[in-house]
């Protein structure tokens, strides 16, 4: 090994396992408050279909999303996602509306000064959808500039027979919907639109069932949903949380619950890592934050064998890697960014090859290097292309 890759392992082993009080800490807090976590305002009635709706985007089962609430009046709701200390995605549940002796009027001010995009979630067939139209109207006369998603949910109470399945291929994209589509549910789908004339509204008809239910797609419709969500909200948070379903093959029952705890660390380095002078100590922590954190899911103690080993199979370029992000600040202003870039890049690509690595661990066969590096690169280029439009 050279000097320079003997120089940055020593200096990730002592973030890791020998951190220092120098204000790391401080700084990072003050990262995080910049980073901007879009907030979905998720808005209908009872029994509509928001828990379904978290579950599909996140992928968090519903006990966990029960969990994860937190509440921030009386009545309404954030859940943070993953976590509230590393949240990508905050989603804001109001109280359902509709419900007998509640006022809505308090709740619905606060939480219109916290969003950033509203959703509203009404069931296909439920034609007594007065106060949520109503809700949405009152909205958008305060938001003008609001992008507004109307789901349609339960799309399978339209169908003719219990054992029908969903259309293939998704039907709703077309005006009028094709002759595949059963008449009553049509019909239906097209009256709710005419609630929202005017309005700049994106309808998206969904099902999202569970595996019990028996149907061969559970988060119908869900592509393009996040479709429709890229375009009013763009954000490479969402682009990555999206993508991540093309890597499902990689990421075993553990990996994928790190999966959006790598994303959060990524952002965090990128802003990190664009700090002139001291953003290599700010990386290195957050890197070793970042371990302890995947060890931790994977019910493992982050010991120095581990680290030894995991490093002993990645070699040295990472870190080389590593250094040259720190040259290119030299350049000013335009250096600063891409080193930020790079930063959350080679994160989030540090996390995937660590979990293929643990799963190793786990089942007794170590993955190659050869294997453990194509991750990586595979990794550190996916997430760049998403990172490389985000403005932190």
């Amino acid at each position: 090994m050279n000097i320079i890759g003997k120089w940055s392992f020593k200096n990730l082993s002592d973030a890791i396992f020998s951190p220092k009080a120098s204000g790391v800490d401080t700084k990072i807090e003050e990262i995080k408050q910049k980073l901007p976590t879009p907030v979905f305002w998720l808005l209908g009635k009872t029994q509509a279909g928001k828990s379904s709706l978290i579950r599909a985007l996140t992928g968090n089962t519903a006990a966990e999303i029960g969990n994860g609430f937190q509440a921030c009046t009386k009545r309404s709701q954030f859940y943070d996602f993953p976590s509230a200390s590393h949240p990508i995605i905050r989603f804001l549940d109001t109280r359902g509306l509709g419900e007998i002796a509640y006022d809505p009027k308090e709740d619905l001010a606060w939480c219109a000064n916290q969003a950033h995009l509203l959703m509203v979630v009404m069931s296909a067939l439920d034609m007594n959808q007065q106060e949520i139209v109503e809700t949405v109207l009152s909205i958008h006369k305060q938001h003008s500039d609001w992008q507004i998603i109307v789901l349609q949910t339960t799309l399978h109470d339209g169908y003719a027979s219990h054992t029908q399945q969903h259309i293939e291929p998704y039907p709703y994209r077309e005006t009028p919907f094709p002759s595949t589509v059963p008449h009553e549910l049509a019909q239906a789908l097209l009256h709710q639109r005419d609630w929202f004339k005017g309005l700049p509204v994106h309808f998206v008809p969904v099902d999202f069932t569970l595996p019990d239910d028996g149907f061969a797609v559970v988060n119908y419709g869900l592509d393009v949903l996040w479709d429709v969500i890229e375009t009013a909200l763009p954000s490479s948070v969402i682009g990555l949380l999206r993508a991540s379903e093309q890597h499902n093959e990689l990421l075993d029952f553990h990996a994928k619950e790190a999966h959006s705890h790598i994303i959060g660390y990524a952002l965090l380095n990128m802003g990190a890592g664009a700090i002139p002078l001291v953003g290599l100590p700010l990386v290195l922590s957050v890197q070793g934050k970042l371990f302890h954190s995947i060890a931790s899911i994977y019910g493992l103690k982050l010991e120095k064998r581990l680290f030894t080993e995991f490093t002993t199979l990645m070699g040295t370029g990472f870190v080389v890697g590593m250094l040259g992000r720190e040259l290119l600040k030299i350049i000013p202003v335009y250096g600063w960014a891409v080193a930020g870039l790079y930063s959350g890049a080679m994160t989030y690509a540090l996390g995937q090859a660590f979990c293929v690595y643990l799963n190793g661990v786990k089942r007794g066969a170590l993955p190659t290097q050869e294997e453990l590096k194509k991750i990586y690169n595979d990794a550190f280029v996916h997430a760049r292309q998403f990172l490389e439009k985000k403005d932190i």
